[in-house]
């Protein structure tokens, strides 16, 4: 039998302390050269967007990718990209850990709207209160002290 998926994951990480280093003139040569990494990867992406501070991916992970592998591998390679190319000149690097999120197909339209979106949306709302809000719907517990 063949392996058969349909999981729409939103992954969101961040810039080292929230740093809002990823000015707008260079973001979308990030988002095409994640977009490639994941293409590579042979999964589907749905969305890409972010602000200074961090991203959202929305995609598919093929079956045989890991999502903490794919997560490894995206932050290590737009790492160097970014420093090689210097696309973002006060970018160190990505802070530890990510959020990964789960959704349906019936999701997945509000999720690509949603990130679609991210810049007018964090003109009312920072990354972190973001953050902690999908946390709190998604029911995952966390420590605060942890959220920056």
């Amino acid at each position: 039998m063949s392996t058969y998926t349909q999981i729409t994951y939103q992954i969101v990480f961040c810039t080292k302390y929230r740093k809002k280093v990823l000015t707008s003139p260079n973001r979308n040569e990030l988002f095409k050269f994640i977009w490639g990494v994941l293409k590579n990867k042979k999964c589907k992406l749905y969305r890409i967007n972010g602000v200074e501070d961090h991203i959202h991916i929305l995609t598919h992970l093929h079956p045989s990718v890991s999502l903490s592998d794919l997560v490894k591998d995206i932050k290590i390679s737009s790492s160097i990209y970014i420093k090689e190319n210097y696309l973002f000149p006060d970018f160190k690097c990505w802070q530890p850990g990510y959020g990964a999120f789960t959704y349906g197909l019936k999701d997945r339209a509000r999720l690509i709207e949603y990130v679609k979106n991210q810049e007018e949306h964090h003109r009312v709302k920072t990354s972190k209160d973001e953050l902690k809000q999908t946390l709190l719907e998604n029911e995952v517990s966390f420590e605060e002290q942890y959220l920056d």
